[in-house]
């Protein structure tokens, strides 16, 4: 199914999110957390605290650091910190263990292996499309196969607040020399990619394929329910 809801401007840019967008994220994450606790594990101190205790601890800085939302990599790190800083341990342990466990964490992350088929719609699309990512996510490309496929990759925190802020838009827009209704935004996510594209005065596409109820109302110019309908803009 390939819906259109509004015409849309002549486009010269393709701006995909990326988890769930382009490959299924879930998987990936889960064992990326696993990873991370694997690690955590290993230290008596952490090992001794309730099951929740990292979450207790994310909620915890969530709730005095509030901006970190916009930057999961951060937020992740300080909870860390903050979680090993509750454990008596000394100030070079906290730093050593942090590090360690993000990068168990990270590594995990970058596990991921695009289907030949969506590299080869990425590829089509180039040729006529300059392609970037905007996502609110903090996976590597250059650590898997989506490596040298995007021209500029924005990450929420360091590029801009999270989408739905029009921030990575308006960012990509200054740094392209376009105009937002050049960009056309692929995402999975009504509440953080169609509503941030939108609001930033971007096209936006609609991936409809997981399942999940939005708050957001508003309408993708286009919706898709599989990532190969794009060949339609070839």
């Amino acid at each position: 199914m390939m819906r259109f809801n509004r015409s849309i401007s002549p486009i010269q840019v393709l701006s995909f999110d990326l988890d769930d967008t382009l490959y299924n994220n879930h998987p990936i994450i889960l064992n990326a957390i696993n990873a991370m606790q694997t690690y955590l594990q290993s230290i008596p101190q952490w090992a001794a605290q309730n099951s929740d205790y990292w979450l207790v601890c994310r909620r915890h800085v969530s709730k005095i650091q509030p901006h970190l939302q916009s930057d999961v990599t951060q937020w992740r790190k300080v909870a860390l910190e903050y979680g090993l800083s509750q454990l008596g341990l000394a100030k070079e342990e906290i730093t050593r263990h942090t590090h360690l466990a993000y990068q168990a964490f990270s590594d995990a992350r970058s596990q991921i292996t695009v289907a030949d088929s969506v590299l080869t719609l990425l590829d089509n699309l180039a040729k006529k499309y300059t392609l970037i990512a905007i996502t609110n996510g903090n996976v590597d490309v250059d650590k898997f196969n989506l490596a040298g496929v995007f021209s500029r990759v924005y990450l929420a925190g360091p590029d801009g607040e999270a989408k739905p802020s029009d921030a990575l838009f308006k960012r990509a827009c200054r740094d392209l020399k376009i105009q937002p209704n050049q960009i056309l935004h692929i995402g999975d996510s009504l509440d953080t990619d169609v509503q941030g594209a939108n609001h930033a005065g971007c096209h936006s596409v609609w991936l409809n394929n997981q399942g999940i109820t939005y708050q957001y109302q508003g309408l993708a110019d286009i919706e898709i329910s599989d990532i190969h309908q794009l060949k339609a803009l070839y």
